[in-house]
């Protein structure tokens, strides 16, 4: 039993060594924890608020505010007003007045069966068949007012009527002198090897000839603007073969000139010109 307490002496000191140790390792730990407190009280959100704060100093965007101000320059647009002075373009209203140019409205009827053809002259191809009683509407003349260009009340289109086959209600010299645009046709091809020569006031005009179907072949066409009478004149011709003989006499202002066709039942190809020959010069 002494044994046993003897034993256990040593036990209980190594039991208060350990408390007493521990103790004193209690009391000097670190009291740390009030330190945390001050630490989320110094994190007020009021710094973040100073540095939204100069946001609302963003007042420098009110400086575009004064691009307003160039919208005033808008106003110069008003100086468009000077455009009011278009109106006096409502003057050309006088253009109406060349309707009057057709104010000389001449009506005619026809008195026999005519031809009415696509150019100023018997020489041109038939368009559209007339007949006593027709009624046409007179729209324009040639040179010496025997051909009429009219208006059949009975036909879509236009053509050349002779003016003696109609009785008119007016003067024909009052109508203006117009020239017309033949029928084209791409059937056939122009003249060539197109010449001419002289022999005092005849002019001989010779070219080859285009091979045509008889159906189609309506032979050739010369306009031409020959010196008759101390007048140049234009006068178209006919000819169903070459040469041609045409009359140019002395004594006009302006040259003389022709030009040539072929022509087919559609139409007449491009032109030719004719290398007319001068008048010989007299000598005193």
């Amino acid at each position: 039993m002494r044994r046993q307490l003897i034993a256990l002496v040593p036990l209980g000191l190594l039991l208060f060594a350990i408390g007493f140790g521990s103790g004193l390792a209690w009391s000097q730990r670190p009291t740390p924890t009030p330190v945390t407190t001050p630490t989320f009280t110094f994190t007020p959100s009021p710094s973040p608020t100073y540095t939204n704060t100069p946001t609302s100093t963003l007042t420098a965007t009110e400086t575009p505010t004064p691009t307003n101000t160039p919208t005033q320059t808008k106003t110069a647009t008003i100086t468009l007003t000077p455009t009011i002075t278009d109106t006096p373009t409502m003057t050309p209203t006088p253009s109406h007045t060349p309707t009057p140019t057709a104010t000389p409205i001449i009506r005619g009827r026809v008195m026999v069966q005519a031809n009415c053809r696509y150019g100023p002259g018997s020489a041109y191809l038939y368009e559209w068949g007339l007949f006593p009683g027709n009624r046409v509407t007179v729209l324009g003349r040639n040179q010496d007012g025997s051909w009429i260009y009219v208006d059949p009340w009975n036909y879509t289109d236009y053509c050349w009527a002779k003016t003696e086959f109609l009785e008119l209600d007016g003067d024909i010299s009052n109508v203006p002198q117009i020239r017309t645009l033949l029928p084209y046709t791409e059937f056939y091809w122009p003249p060539t090897n197109v010449q001419a020569s002289r022999n005092g006031d005849q002019v001989m005009v010779a070219w080859y000839l285009v091979p045509m179907s008889l159906d189609d072949d309506r032979g050739y066409l010369i306009e031409a603007w020959l010196c008759q009478d101390g007048q140049l004149r234009f006068t178209p011709l006919h000819f169903w073969t070459s040469p041609a003989f045409l009359t140019d006499e002395p004594g006009c202002m302006e040259p003389s000139s022709a030009r040539i066709y072929t022509a087919e039942k559609h139409g007449y190809t491009e032109w030719v010109l004719i290398p007319w020959p001068p008048h010989p010069t007299l000598e005193p």
